[in-house]
C-alpha cells in the first residue's frame, strides 16, 4: 500500500502526484492540512531521513513560529518529543510529500521529498 502525505496545493506535491500518475502507480492521498499527520509516520520520517530533511525551515510557517518555537527547533535532536509535538501541530513544518510504503503492518519505507531518480529507486530498487 503507498500512501502520500502532502498539501494538494503544493508544487512538489503537484509534481509526485503527475509522477506517480504517469507511471500508472496507485495510492491514498492524505491531505495534513485537513487530517494532521500521524505522530508515528513524522518519527518514521525522521528515523528513516533525519530530522534536517524532515523539517523545512524554508517556509512561511518555519518564519512565524515564536522565538521558542524556533529555540525548540534549533535545540531539536531525534529523540525530542517537543519538535515532535511542533512538527504535529504545525504540519506545514514538515517537507512534503511524505510517500510512504508500506508492505506489512510493521514494515514501511519511507521517502520525503519528490526527485524522479529517488522515486524511481524507491518504488522499482533500480
Amino acid at each position: 500500500m503507498l500512501t502520500m502525505y502532502g498539501i494538494p496545493n503544493c508544487e512538489t506535491v503537484k509534481k509526485a502526484k503527475k509522477w506517480l500518475a504517469s507511471a500508472d502507480i496507485k495510492y491514498t492521498f492524505h491531505d495534513y492540512k485537513k487530517l494532521g499527520v500521524p505522530r508515528g509516520i513524522i518519527e518514521a520520517s525522521i528515523a528513516a531521513s533525519g530530522i534536517d530533511t524532515v523539517l523545512n525551515k524554508r517556509g512561511t510557517t518555519y518564519r512565524k513560529l515564536s522565538d521558542e518555537e524556533k529555540s525548540i527547533v534549533d535545540a531539536q535532536n531525534e529523540d525530542n518529543s517537543a519538535v515532535l509535538d511542533l512538527l504535529c501541530e504545525h504540519s506545514s513544518l514538515i517537507k512534503r510529500p511524505l510517500l510512504v510504503k508500506q508492505s506489512s503492518d510493521t514494515d514501511q519505507a519511507i521517502i520525503v521529498g519528490f526527485n524522479d531518480s529517488a522515486y524511481q529507486e524507491f518504488l522499482y530498487g533500480a
